[in-house]
């Protein structure tokens, strides 16, 4: 069973995903962030593949992706990270990214390495749905890949109903139209969102993502979900940080409210 099926089948509480930015905040972090992401007690790592126009990504998220760039990151340096991976890190873990680094690694010799070092899925918001169903959905199947698909609140009914057809592990639930990092709370307005979504009784658990930065973020958006997701408050925060190990622990564990 890949390890994020067996992950939301064994689940008795909310389920944290957080998202760090490959090569961020030194070239040679990544390794260092994914220990300490498990020791403080994530139950899902998404690794951020730098790219130079990430879109769906806000102001901070998109200066870690520009830092890690300078410093030589790039998709065939950290696999070379992830080779000894699993000898460590138990928790599944995700590739987030867009689509154009895939296509110049080669689709298919990208999944082959993904399942080598142990990836269980990749996150690609702008592969278009229809293009993953005709030409990807194979080779990602193949290598025992689950392609995370994204709906936001302007997303229709009958399409929410083909992403839940066609997804496998859950579905990532976009709060808001804004990019990552631009709101932070959760507002009425989403709550109904949340609600309805909760309401069309998917086949797919769900992560909610954007805006979630705190403990009470994370409970409210896991009322109507099976957890929710952290990015920019976590990137925002290890880019300032002293003692990187012990305060990625305490950040996971104060979203947790474990401390």
């Amino acid at each position: 069973m890949n390890r994020i099926s067996a992950l939301f089948a064994s689940a008795t509480e909310p389920i944290l995903n957080v998202y760090t930015t490959a090569g961020f905040p030194r070239l040679e972090d990544t390794m260092t962030v994914l220990n300490a992401l498990q020791a403080g007690g994530v139950d899902i790592i998404e690794v951020g593949m730098p790219y130079s126009d990430p879109v769906a990504d806000g102001e901070t998220i998109q200066l870690s992706n520009q830092a890690a760039l300078e410093q030589g990151m790039s998709v065939a340096h950290l696999f070379e990270q992830l080779k000894d991976m699993r000898k460590s890190i138990t928790v599944p873990v995700l590739l987030m990214g867009y689509i154009n680094p895939v296509l110049q690694y080669g689709v298919e010799a990208f999944c082959a390495k993904c399942a080598e070092v142990g990836v269980d899925g990749l996150i690609l918001p702008d592969l278009p749905m229809v293009e993953y169903e005709a030409s990807y959905r194979e080779i990602f199947e193949k290598y025992g890949l689950f392609n995370i698909l994204l709906i936001t609140p302007q997303t229709n009914d009958e399409r929410i109903r083909h992403i839940d057809s066609v997804s496998r592990g859950f579905i990532y639930m976009v709060s808001s139209a804004s990019t990552t990092g631009a709101k932070t709370g959760i507002s009425s307005d989403q709550e109904l969102y949340f609600e309805r979504i909760a309401a069309m009784n998917l086949q797919n658990p769900r992560l909610i993502g954007f805006g979630i930065s705190d403990h009470e973020s994370f409970v409210k958006a896991s009322k109507n979900a099976s957890g929710a997701i952290i990015g920019s408050a976590f990137v925002k925060m290890i880019a300032q940080a002293k003692d990187l190990s012990a305060e990625i622990v305490a950040f996971v564990q104060s979203i947790k409210g474990k401390n």
